[in-house]
């Protein structure tokens, strides 16, 4: 099952990645607006990560050995 979701989550980024390429080269109306949802979730995933790495504490993913 998860699997399936993992598959679902690519296949959607690589749509959103298609359709920014797309747009750039002047696609029709849906496709500038999937590109400018796949860029704003692209912002909000950046920006939710910034704030995670300042939010304190040791983010490196070490586990304390070393």
């Amino acid at each position: 099952m998860i699997l399936f979701v993992l598959i679902a989550v690519v296949a959607l980024a690589a749509t959103g990645c298609v359709c920014v390429v797309w747009a750039a080269r002047g696609g029709p109306r849906w496709v500038r607006a999937v590109a400018t949802l796949t860029l704003l979730g692209g912002e909000v995933v950046r920006d939710g990560r910034r704030r995670g790495l300042r939010g304190g504490g040791d983010q490196s993913g070490r586990d304390g050995d070393g």
